[in-house]
């Protein structure tokens, strides 16, 4: 068979249609956390006050999803992002209020809180989409959808941050939360409307979802933890590139080497995408945690800026072929019913894992150096070999059983 194409992808009736506003709204959400970073900071002068805001902003976002989620799977996108939104909007423009009004700490934190609960998770239900969309073709196509997905999101991930921190460098840091809420609520009211290839709520004869009750466990928690995994290797990342360049020297060159691993980032997800491969997800799986795992270990052994630039170029372009895998391995493992829950739950352990990641890196590095940084990138790719290798046979067996079982369409 020909190998697959973006092109061809998009030209599937509704697709475009509903990717691209996705697209868009997730840049938004890509600028939220650290806009509210510059926005708290440009009035306390305090990164202290402008963390514990944007830390609050991240638990709620994690806790949030899946339960945002549920009500999806339960009542269908085009019902409940409405209201989602609007409540997102109402939650941005209330923090945004007290920041003016030099509202206290607490209150702060509870508004970053709220905007966190309230964040739409695009990228899980374009996610849900495509699976919806290209059910009958679900072996060809869906992996080079996923792939679109994984390129999405890096482009999101790297315009989004750049363009806030280049309004609040300019002086209009409300300005740069303004515009991540406009954003994220007006591409997903566009996505809202988009209901020829929304996914139709699995519900029983009694009118209830029809829950799986093994969601959290078997393959999902494979998934799962590979996602903490990768959330503790990004948090590491950022903060040990960053000690790397201060020792020696150059903070200035932090943004050419991330600039240098999201592009080979973006090449690799998009040359994975354009090809059918022989091999099966969880072996593709092992063979991309390794490579991942190799690179976070020649990370440990770069003493110069060249070094670490060209040791990045390999860290970076296993990321998205990786990201698409997992949206693949769990639309195959995962009932329909509760897909959008389980594409939620893997996006809240990656960020949990950021999160723990960035105060425990912070203290290797101080004690260690970068190479303390590094070596924790190094354990928690090893240790998404290790879970890749353990859940070679778990990944693959519910493929063949779901695949059996779930009927073709909603």
């Amino acid at each position: 068979m020909p190998s697959a194409n973006y092109r061809s992808l998009l030209r599937t009736p509704g697709a475009a249609a509903f990717f691209l506003p996705a697209s868009l709204g997730r840049v938004g959400v890509a600028m939220t956390g650290l806009s509210i970073v510059w926005l708290v900071h440009a009035r306390t002068g305090t990164f202290a006050s402008a963390g514990l805001v944007s830390g609050a902003f991240a638990v709620a976002e994690a806790v949030g999803a899946p339960q945002l989620a549920r009500l999806v799977d339960r009542f269908g996108q085009p019902r409940v992002l409405p209201p989602a939104l609007l409540a997102h909007a109402a939650a941005v423009a209330g923090l945004v209020g007290l920041v003016a009004v030099d509202a206290s700490g607490p209150l702060l934190v509870l508004g970053g809180a709220l905007a966190g609960a309230s964040v739409p998770q695009l990228a899980a239900l374009s996610a849900a989409r495509w699976a919806h969309l290209l059910r009958v073709d679900r072996a060809t196509e869906l992996p080079t959808a996923f792939a679109l997905e994984s390129v999405s999101n890096a482009v999101g991930y790297l315009v989004g941050p750049a363009t806030v921190s280049a309004l609040a460098a300019a002086g209009h840091p409300t300005a740069g939360t303004v515009l991540a809420a406009s954003l994220s609520v007006g591409g997903g009211l566009i996505l809202a409307t988009r209901r020829r290839t929304a996914p139709t709520p699995t519900v029983d004869g009694a009118g209830q979802p029809r829950e799986d009750r093994s969601l959290l466990r078997g393959a999902v928690l494979v998934l799962m933890g590979l996602n903490l995994a990768t959330g503790v290797y990004f948090g590491a990342m950022q903060v040990s590139v960053t000690a790397f360049v201060v020792e020696h020297g150059v903070p200035g060159a932090a943004v050419p080497v991330f600039a240098v691993s999201n592009c080979s980032g973006l090449l690799a997800g998009w040359l994975y995408g354009l090809r059918r491969w022989r091999t099966t997800p969880p072996v593709q799986l092992l063979a991309a945690s390794g490579a991942l795992t190799m690179g976070t270990l020649l990370l440990l052994t770069v003493g110069s800026l060249l070094g670490l630039g060209l040791v990045v170029v390999l860290t970076g372009a296993t990321i998205p072929p990786l990201l698409a895998l997992f949206s693949v391995l769990t639309e195959a493992t995962v009932r329909r019913a509760v897909l959008t829950q389980a594409f939620s739950w893997l996006g809240s352990a990656s960020a949990a894992g950021s999160a723990v990641a960035a105060a425990v890196s912070g203290r290797a590095i101080d004690s260690l150096g970068p190479r303390g940084g590094f070596a924790l990138t190094a354990t928690a790719a090893a240790a998404m070999t290790l879970q890749s290798l353990v859940g070679l046979r778990l990944l693959r067996a519910p493929k063949r059983q779901l695949s059996r079982a779930e009927p073709t369409s909603n």
